[in-house]
This record gives structure tokens, sequence and C-alpha cells, in this order.
């Protein structure tokens, strides 16, 4: 960073939002699949357990269960390897709290431990950037067994329990790639048509960095997918089509073509995600070119995938990873909340932990607003519980139908906002104790509320109080890409004859490292204790980014556009 940089002033202590926390948003064009699958993942294990007359163990088998919530953004390649990731994840954090539980019955040693997952679980997660759910499921699962009781002998049936759940949730999770193997792909085509569409509708900073995220997305996704194939290919010259539109349009295109773009872009996207075959675009200049960089590109990630994705993980653990703040605010958040909630009563205060870890996002406005999203859930969520209770104690069937009810409904809530999910992932979580016997409803209910208000009171104190001013730094190095790769496109671009696939690849890295900027941005901004940010001169590496990406893409259509003229 140079010395002239251009600080901005602002207070290191931020003004916390109310209302805006709260609102629902759209739901998500996918909420249907990880509700969809959960259900199924848990109705097979848990109506197994009834023939046996062994729901006792639903926990368990839970715990991997859980896992089919995962990987439904990759693409079926990347998702097999991701699941199983987890799958094996969650199998070793439950050994880790079953041994302690069997080891000792001291609950402030099972806190300390709780603790200590759930800022490890935090650190992998953000690292890996395993994405929807995230750490959460591990530490509520986790956080449960610590407080199960336990025997040394019994752990290895437990774990072979959890792994064959888990093994269900792979089958579930992967098994669609056999009916419809793009899917993946398809939906994030669709999403980059959309955002280009509502780009072109109303052109402005925000839907163009919306636009370019969805666009980068969609190529990533597209990248990691696999062999070529047809329909991929067809998805493929459609996001080229998404591309042309931020670069303002092809060469040539006429006004009412512009206007119409659109509409034809929103047109494709609901042909992309539906069943049909693939829309087939015009012929965009430079989409042979274009093409052909991408399966280059593709060779190269084939070789290194696995390599960078290790790289990633290390420099997440490294002393200077911004990751590192977030793990501490989780080991000391919730250790306070688990010994807080202990010194009112609570018996087991893993729910104390849970709520403390489900807090902790990128900064502090983040985790302010998921204290107020999951205390309200939370609070509404135990009165759906103690309305349902009576219901579900006639007979075991019913305890599994609310089980599987309010895991679907938890997915289909939860992407309009945390808060609405929470009123489903509530009374579910308090009827899993209810597999293991009956228990009086008024502490259930009492120790849930205690622990909900101790958890999001704690863990916001720590949130506030344990400071990342590592979130800077890293503004800083993206900020520093940024300005390294627009000079490598810029260079590109003032080549005599560059070609094509040397354009792409500039563009690609271009939009990755103003993708990885934005993020970085949001990130400090909400961030307490920090030092000014450079938020001019971010302002300004993003318009000259943009500048350059339409640059980039323009030139490469008139390049395109030439050679087909002189083989004509």
């Amino acid at each position: 960073m140079s010395d002239t940089t251009i600080l901005s002033r602002q207070p290191s202590v931020r003004r916390l939002p109310l209302a805006a926390p709260l609102r629902l948003a759209r739901p998500s064009d996918m909420w249907f699949k990880p509700a969809l699958s959960v259900v199924v993942a848990t109705a097979i294990p848990d109506l197994v357990l009834f023939a046996m007359d062994r729901l006792d163990l639903v926990m368990y088998t839970m715990a991997g269960s859980l896992c089919a919530l995962y990987g439904h953004n990759l693409p079926y390649v990347r998702r097999a390897r991701a699941v199983a990731g987890v799958v094996v994840s969650m199998v070793i954090g439950m050994a880790a709290s079953l041994v302690a539980a069997s080891l000792t019955g001291s609950t402030a040693v099972l806190i300390a431990v709780g603790a200590l997952l759930a800022a490890v679980q935090k650190t992998l997660c953000d690292a890996t950037r395993i994405g929807p759910p995230g750490p959460v499921i591990f530490t509520f699962v986790t956080s449960a067994a610590l407080f199960a009781p336990q025997h040394l002998g019994q752990v290895p049936g437990h774990l072979a329990l959890t792994l064959a759940a888990g093994a269900i949730s792979w089958l579930v999770t992967v098994g669609p790639a056999v009916i419809r193997r793009e899917g993946p792909e398809r939906r994030a085509t669709a999403r980059a048509l959309d955002a280009a569409a509502a780009y072109a509708d109303a052109p402005g900073h925000r839907t163009r960095h919306a636009a370019v995220a969805a666009v980068h997305a969609a190529w990533q996704t597209l990248l990691a997918a696999g062999r070529p194939t047809p329909a991929r290919a067809a998805l493929e010259r459609l996001v080229v089509h998404a591309e042309a539109v931020l670069a303002g349009g092809a060469p040539g295109t006429s006004s009412a073509a512009c206007a119409a773009e659109p509409e034809r872009l929103r047109a494709w996207a609901r042909q992309a995600r539906a069943r049909g075959p693939v829309p087939t675009p015009p012929p965009a200049p430079g989409t042979s070119d274009e093409l052909f960089g991408i399966d280059a590109e593709r060779a190269a990630r084939r070789a290194v995938s696995r390599r960078d994705g290790r790289r990633a993980l290390l420099r997440g653990l490294t002393p200077g990873s911004p990751l590192l703040p977030i793990g501490a605010r989780a080991l000391i958040g919730c250790a306070l909340a688990g010994y807080a909630s202990q010194a009112v009563g609570v018996g087991r205060p893993y729910w104390a932990i849970v709520t403390a870890a489900s807090l902790y996002q990128a900064n502090v406005t983040l985790s302010w607003n998921r204290a107020l999203q999951r205390t309200l859930g939370n609070l509404i969520g135990v009165l759906v519980f103690a309305a349902v209770l009576p219901v579900s104690r006639t007979g075991p069937l019913a305890l599994i139908g609310f089980c599987l009810f309010f895991g679907f409904a938890a997915e289909a809530l939860i992407t309009r906002n945390y808060w609405l999910g929470s009123i489903a992932v509530t009374p579910m979580a308090l009827l899993v104790l209810e597999f293991g016997g009956t228990h009086p409803a008024g502490e259930l209910i009492g120790d849930r509320v205690l622990d909900t208000l101790i958890g999001a009171g704690v863990g916001m104190l720590a949130a506030m109080l344990v400071t990342n001013r590592r979130a800077a730094g890293r503004l800083e190095k993206a900020l520093d890409a940024t300005d390294r790769a627009r000079a490598h496109a810029v260079h590109a671009l003032a080549a005599p004859q560059p070609t094509p696939a040397a354009l792409d690849a500039a563009r690609r890295r271009l939009t990755g490292s103003l993708v990885e900027l934005r993020e970085a941005d949001d990130t400090a901004a909400g961030e307490w204790w920090q030092r000014a940010l450079p938020q001019e001169q971010v302002l300004a590496a993003e318009q000259a980014g943009h500048r350059t990406l339409a640059a980039t893409a323009k030139r490469q259509g008139l390049i395109a556009s030439a050679q087909e003229n002189g083989a004509v």
C-alpha cells in the first residue's frame, strides 16, 4: 500500500441496526433441495430404529443425517468430495464429544471441550468455505453429545450409527446426479442471467457488483463441473452472453435489441432452470475463443484443484489469518456462555454454547444481526414446541413426523430470514430430546429460554470485546491484488495482437479479485475497533476494474469479429 492512500474517517464503534436484520428476503431458488434431502436422510434411519424399538439412538443417527444439508450449491463432482469430508468431520467431532462425555462428568470440563470444538469447527468451515449451514450444525450435534450419558465401550457403536447415517446422506445428496447431472450448473447459470438482466434494467454499482459476483460464481461452478458435455457447453455460451451485458452489449448491437435484452436473459434463465433442454443462444462475438479459454483453464485446474484447496485451508489457519480472531471469539464466547448458563442452574448448558457459536459471522455487525434473529426465532420456537409437545407424545410415529416436518420447514423458511427458520429449528431440536425419554416440559422450556438469552448476550459481548483488526489488513491485500490484476489486464489489452485466451485469463483473474475486494470491504466495514479504511481507494479500484473488464470483453468481441470477417 502506498503512503499516499486516502483513509476515510469512521467511528471505531458503529451503530447497530434493529429493523433491517428482521426483514424478510425472497426465498432461495433451491431451498427445496436441502429441505427434501434432510427429510429423506433422517426418515430412513429413524424408521429403521423405530422398527428395532431403539429410538433412543436417534441422536447418533441424526448427526449423520444432518450432513445432507451441505453441498447443494456445488456441482456433483465437488459435492461428492465435500459431503464425504463433512461426514468424516462429523464423525471426528462426535468421537471427541463422546469420548469426553465417557471420561468425565464435570460440567466445567465439558463446557471447555464444547467451546474448543466450536472454535475449531468455526475456523475450519470458514477456511474451507463449505457454505450454508456452516459450523452451527457441527456445534449443535457435538455439544449435545457432550452432555449425553455415555460409556467408553458404547462409543464405537454410536460412531458406527453416525457413519451409517452419513453414508445415507452422501447417497441422498449425490444421487440426483444420475437424473440431472448438470443441475447445479444450470441453476448457477440461471442466477448469472437473472443478475445480468437486473443490471441491464437498472445499471448501478450494486446491481453491477451482484451481476459480476453471479457470473464469477457461474464460471467457478462450470469449471469445477467435470468433463465438458453439450449441455455444459450451452451453459457456458449463456454465461458469455451475461458477461456481454456487463460489458455494455456486443459491438454493433442496436438500441432496440439492448432494450429487449433483459427479458431475453430472464427467458433463458427460466429455461436453464427447467428440466427441458438448455437454451441455445445465438453466437456472441468471441464465443468460440472464450470457450477455448475455458477448456484450457479447466484442464489446468484439474491438475492443481486439490493442491489449491489444501493451500487455501492452510492460509486460513496461518498465524496472520483474519479467520483466527473469529475463532478466538467463538472459543471465548462459547466458554463464557456455557459457564454463565451453568452458574444460573442449567444442568446441561449445551444450548448456550450453540447459541453463542451461531452468532459469530464475518464481523460484529453481522454477528449482531444474527443475535437478534436467533433470539427472536428461538423464543417464538419455544412457544411452538409447547403447543406441539402434547401431540408429539401420543406415539413414536407422531414424534418422528413432527421432527421431519420441522426439519423441512426450517430449510423452507431459513432462506427468507434466519429468525424465521429458527422458529422451526427450535422445536425440532427440543423434540429430539424426547427420543431418549420424556422430560418435564417446564424444565425444557425454561432451560432453553435461559440458554438463548445467556448465549446471545454473552456471545455478543465477546464479539464486541475480541477485536479483529486483521479485517483491515485483508482489505488492503485484496486492494493490492485488484490493482495487480487490473494492471495485468491493461497490459494484455495494450499488446499489439493479444490472444483471446490471454484476454480471457486476465479478465477472469480481475473478476475474481473484484469479488474478493467487495467481500473484504463489506467485512471490514462492519467490524468494530478498526483503523480507518481506504474506502475512497476501494471505490476507485472497483470503478477502474469494471471499466477494464468491459474494455477487455469488448476487445475480445472485436478480435473475434475481425477473425470472422477475415475468414469470410
